[in-house]
């Protein structure tokens, strides 16, 4: 019966010590919401909403978009390339990301406008500033990505000055 204790004991201690272990090691932690991560690369459509004072830039065109996301921090690099009817432009931006859930952040971007060529694109004709909102969703339980945004470029048109508004939408592959 001495025997049957004493191996009891062992093995209650080591069963204690084990359960004392995997707490620590499964220690529940504070669950918060973290951006949508992942970088993708999508396509889709732009439309650019705003003209210039001879018409140019209300147009309706494709765009290419990239999103690369820097790890532990809520911030992305995002590159969006619209091509116009008439002319294309390209839009890099830092953009900061808000999370909304598990699926889906809101962002807001700050960039450069490079327009291509003499007549405007959906975002203006000129190289200028630009503020970039936008949301970006993960279908679950995939590497899909539904994304949709607006480019506001200040001073982008030479003929004109004022500010150029295209808004843009598509799917993305996250990779």
């Amino acid at each position: 019966m001495l025997r049957f204790k004493v191996f009891l004991s062992g093995v209650g201690g080591v069963t204690l010590a084990s359960i004392f272990a995997t707490g620590f090691a499964f220690s529940p932690q504070l669950a918060s919401a973290q951006a949508a991560y992942g970088s993708y690369v999508g396509a889709g459509a732009t439309l650019g909403i705003s003209e210039d004072r001879t018409g140019e830039g209300r147009q309706l065109g494709g765009v290419v978009a990239v999103r690369y996301k820097l790890l532990e921090a809520p911030f992305s690099l995002r590159t969006q390339a619209l091509i116009g009817s008439n002319s294309t432009a390209v839009v890099p931006t830092v953009s900061y990301d808000f999370p909304l859930n598990w699926q889906t952040d809101a962002y807001v971007g700050a960039g450069v406008v490079f327009a291509n060529g003499n007549q405007a694109s959906p975002v203006g004709d000129k190289t200028s500033f630009a503020i970039q909102p936008g949301v970006d969703y993960v279908v679950p339980n995939s590497n899909t990505v539904i994304f949709g945004n607006a480019i506001i470029a200040f001073d982008a048109y030479r003929n004109g000055g004022g500010t150029a508004i295209s808004v843009q939408g598509g799917v993305g592959l996250r990779f």
